[in-house]
């Protein structure tokens, strides 16, 4: 199908409508989603066998069992199971009868390649695990269909990840109405300026990709409707934005630059300020889709190598989280989706991370407790991925599936590129050339927030001039636990503050943030015995205290809030006598089965002393109203309070099947 861009930011608003403009006429809208958690069979194919015995037309084979999905083909993290094995679901449902819509499938994420069958006939495969994707079903209405999902989630050494690899239809299933005219890949970012603290403006910015579906040309209209958060006098905003006249068949990418009625209501951590935010796509009196999104106005930047939020400082503390609990793997229940959220209240985190995208509700579950997030595609550990434009062309899909399932939500404070790749991509080609194009397909997906890669410290290498075009680095850092590599030690913290002032000052432009650190605990042991919880308690102190000694950094994130399945026989640096090899990553703060650590509640302790918000703020070094005493003052104060815990030594010690498309190395808008 054609592709034209039909509308551009120059464009602007279009048309406007009071809210009132379709009461006095009859509208048709759309039926709702339909939920399919229930009355799903799976069987297993360990030896890819499925397709000799027809299982693809849902009345072959045996040995089929009930499951709900979501679900993993097994939930227990054993050695046999991380290689992954091929399981088969099964599902009947009847097509809903609503004139004017037909029906799609809705997967929110499958790992790790997914192929779909409905009534035998093959729809459509994805083969992206941490996106979602979308099939037409083609069937008629009324009718009674069978679903086939064959999930494979064999995988080798490459690509690394990690976490466990889990298989299976690990988030929700729904069926969804399509109308004459669909809008997909949709963004509604606000594009704001802060010249005052708190004191924001702009305008936002409407994404999409609009597709006429049907054997006529029509002239859809998108209408959006944006009512203030609760509390608020302010009327809605109702605003129609005009793709254009589409023929039959035709996709067109639209982008519309709306202006925002003032004085807005901003969101951060302490006021997560949303706007409910409707976008009917419109033919005459027809409501082709519905889009429901709730908006937060804020503004995420950097100035003069420091981290702003809605034209503030900010200093971030925090802890990653994995979606991995005993019994459900990567199928989290709702339940647990809350107790993520609740741990990192308890924590006093006004911040987290994740190595892939988080899945929809979590994310909204974040948006609304404030709580910012550092999310990233998972490109982890993938130079080896990375040498043949083949490759890098896998690898930008991948981050643009990432930054689509993320970008309409105000948690996401930046969108990271990858994680701890070489420390010298300037002369490894395959990842420069990567890195050279993710920057701008990250910045053309979603310009409201800073560009972010995650790397290594270890020190004694150059400074890459790949790095300077990044907005955010994060620092992914185990001084004082890991060995490093030869000639390149991290073996004591103490090298931990030096390496950071020479990074800074290698790179003052970009700010940076800690965005990884941790610990294995697994055990009672005396603080001097890594793998120790006194250990650990003590690490987190020291590293803590030397962050808030170093006033050019953005902020700290520890690795991680609770424990996670990783590969088999994982090392992760404690000696063996105390910590023996098994597949649970013992850095986090909370143990796999839930009970918190000691260094949980001297964490946020750490983490409540620190406001999210510097005042006053830090007079970037250069800057002509830099005297000095500021920098000072903060330092003063946090040994102070390091003084009160008894860390004064830390201180002298001083980180979508949706289409695949294939980008060039140097992305087009």
């Amino acid at each position: 199908m054609q592709t034209v861009l039909l509308a551009v930011l120059a464009l602007g608003l279009l048309t406007a409508r009071p809210p009132t403009s379709r009461a006095d006429t009859p509208t048709v809208v759309p039926p709702q989603p339909i939920s399919v958690s229930q009355g799903w069979q799976r069987v297993m194919d360990p030896h890819d066998l499925g397709l000799k015995k027809d299982l693809e037309s849902g009345v072959g084979g045996t040995g089929w069992s009930s499951v709900a999905v979501p679900d993993v083909f097994d939930s227990r993290p054993l050695p046999a199971n991380f290689p992954g094995t091929i399981g088969w679901y099964r599902v009947h449902f009847r097509t809903p009868n609503d004139p004017g819509f037909a029906w799609a499938v809705h997967f929110a994420e499958s790992r790790r390649s997914t192929e779909v069958w409905v009534n035998g006939r093959f729809v459509g495969s994805n083969s992206d695990p941490y996106a979602s994707f979308q099939f037409d079903l083609g069937t008629k209405a009324g009718s009674l269909d069978t679903m086939v999902v064959r999930v494979d989630n064999r995988k080798k050494i490459e690509p690394r990840e990690g976490w466990w690899n889990w298989g299976g239809i690990v988030q929700p299933v729904s069926l969804v109405p399509v109308g004459a005219v669909t809008v997909s890949d949709l963004g509604v970012m606000p594009q704001l300026t802060c010249p005052q603290a708190d004191q924001c403006s702009g305008h936002l910015l409407v994404d999409a990709v609009v597709a006429n579906r049907s054997a006529t040309t029509l002239t859809p209209t998108l209408e959006l409707t944006m009512t203030p958060p609760n509390g608020s006098t302010a009327p809605a905003q109702v605003d129609a934005l005009a793709p254009g006249t589409l023929a039959a068949g035709q996709t067109a990418s639209v982008r519309f630059s709306v202006p925002l009625n003032g004085p807005l209501d901003l969101w951060e951590p302490g006021h997560p300020a949303l706007y409910q935010t409707q976008i009917d796509t419109t033919i005459g009196t027809l409501v082709s889709q519905r889009d429901q999104l709730a908006v937060g106005m804020r503004r995420v930047d950097v100035r003069g190598g420091l981290l702003y939020l809605n034209g503030r400082q900010i200093n971030v503390r925090g802890a990653s989280i994995e979606e991995d609990f005993p019994g459900h793997g990567a199928a989290l229940t709702t339940a647990e989706q809350v107790q993520i959220v609740t741990e990192l209240k308890a924590l006093h985190a006004d911040v987290t991370r994740s190595q892939y995208p988080l899945s929809q509700p979590l994310l909204d579950m974040l948006d609304q407790a404030g709580i910012l997030i550092w999310t990233e595609a998972p490109i982890y550990h993938r130079d080896d991925l990375l040498h043949t434009p083949a490759q890098r062309a896998d690898a930008l899909a991948t981050l643009r599936d990432a930054v689509l399932e993320t970008r309409n939500h105000p948690s996401v404070m930046t969108e990271s590129v990858a994680n701890e790749l070489t420390p010298t991509p300037d002369t490894v080609p395959g990842t420069k050339a990567y890195l050279d194009a993710a920057v701008p397909l990250v910045r053309q997906l979603d310009p409201d927030v800073p560009v972010a890669d995650d790397v290594l410290s270890y020190p004694g290498y150059p400074a890459e001039q790949t790095y300077r075009q990044f907005d955010l680095l994060g620092i992914s850092n185990y001084y004082g636990w890991y060995t490093g590599q030869k000639a390149h030690s991290t073996a004591n913290i103490s090298g931990l503050a030096p390496f950071m002032r020479q990074t800074h000052a290698e790179y003052p432009s970009q700010a940076i943030v800690m965005s990884e650190f941790g610990a294995e605990a697994s055990a009672v042991g005396p603080a001097a015995e890594k793998g120790s919880y006194a250990f650990q308690t003590q690490f987190i102190k020291q590293t803590l205290g030397i962050v808030a000694s170093l006033p050019f950094l953005s902020g700290a994130l520890y690795w991680t809030v609770r424990e996670f399945a990783v590969k088999p026989h994982w090392d992760g640096g404690p000696p063996r006598s105390i910590d023996p090899h098994t597949s649970i990553h013992h850095k986090g703060l909370i143990s796999y089965g839930g009970v918190r650590k000691p260094a949980f509640a001297t964490t946020a302790s750490l983490f409540a002393m620190t406001p999210l918000f510097r005042s006053p703020p830090i007079v970037p070094a250069g800057s002509p109203a830099d005297g000095g005493p500021t920098r000072g003052a903060g330092a003063i104060g946090w040994a102070l309070l390091v003084g009160m815990l008894g860390l004064g030594g830390a201180l002298a010690t001083s980180v979508r099947a949706r289409r695949r498309v294939r980008y060039l190395e140097t992305p087009r808008p």
